[in-house]
């Protein structure tokens, strides 16, 4: 009985969430990740994979999708396709090309990914607006701009409030001092085991990144220290993962 109590209590919280998310569109866009963990070895070969499905996007005209490809430096790929709501899970978003190619030759171009990685699964992130700092309107993809730097903020069993506090803190501290760090903040959603902000920053190389974090601490001096400090007891884990965005890899449909 005490099992299905929580159950029962699990159900309501994540229906709960749900209708948030929904009821407050226009803080967050909500995103589909797709993620593979490619073998090492076979990088090559799960690009030239990558590749064929986009050139039969272009050539077929798919509607009704669109991602953009980030390939890590630890061998990880993630596909990030945006969404309206949670409804758009039920439909097969490959759909209008499968239709135009033919079910055969559709299902030839996953094929060769079945050797290339060890894992792979998908799940739901949130770009939240608010929580963001890019003064100059957001996006994903800034010019010239395809390093990445992602960090994982994960946050402990009822920590979850004081983990929105100090985003807002931290937001407020970079507004105030005009920080030329631009980043935006995601949340995880359904399909993530845990609770983590995912902090992405943009950047032209690694160097370039590294120059302006240090000038941007030097900019936040003492403020920025102490709310660093609070974040870090706040959290439970912290993580770095690294790479670039794919341009040529990813693709946007013209609905």
């Amino acid at each position: 009985m005490k099992s299905t109590k929580q159950n029962l209590t699990a159900i309501i919280m994540m229906l709960f969430m749900f209708i948030s998310i929904n009821a407050q569109n226009d803080r967050y866009q909500l995103y589909v990740v797709h993620e593979d963990h490619v073998k090492d070895g076979m990088k090559d070969k799960h690009q030239q994979a990558d590749k064929a499905i986009l050139n039969a996007a272009k050539e077929h005209k798919m509607k009704g999708m669109s991602w953009i490809t980030f390939q890590a430096d630890d061998n990880r790929v993630m596909y990030l396709s945006p969404i309206e709501s949670m409804a758009e899970l039920d439909k097969n978003p490959f759909e209008d090309l499968e239709k135009k190619m033919g079910k055969d030759q559709f299902q030839k171009l996953f094929e060769p990914f079945a050797d290339t990685y060890t894992e792979h699964g998908d799940y739901i992130l949130r770009l939240d607006k608010e929580l963001s700092y890019m003064p100059d309107g957001i996006t994903q993809t800034p010019e010239g701009q395809n390093y990445r730097e992602l960090t994982y903020y994960h946050i402990p069993p009822g920590a979850g409030e004081k983990a929105e506090q100090l985003a807002q803190a931290v937001k407020q501290l970079y507004t105030k001092k005009k920080s030329k760090v631009h980043y935006r903040v995601y949340k995880s959603g359904f399909g993530n085991m845990g609770n983590y902000y995912m902090v992405a920053v943009a950047a032209e190389s690694p160097e370039a990144l590294e120059k302006l974090r240090n000038e941007n601490m030097e900019l936040l001096g003492e403020e920025g220290k102490k709310i660093f400090d609070q974040i870090e007891n706040a959290t439970s884990k912290q993580e770095k993962v690294t790479g670039y965005l794919k341009p040529e890899l990813s693709y946007v449909a013209n609905n």
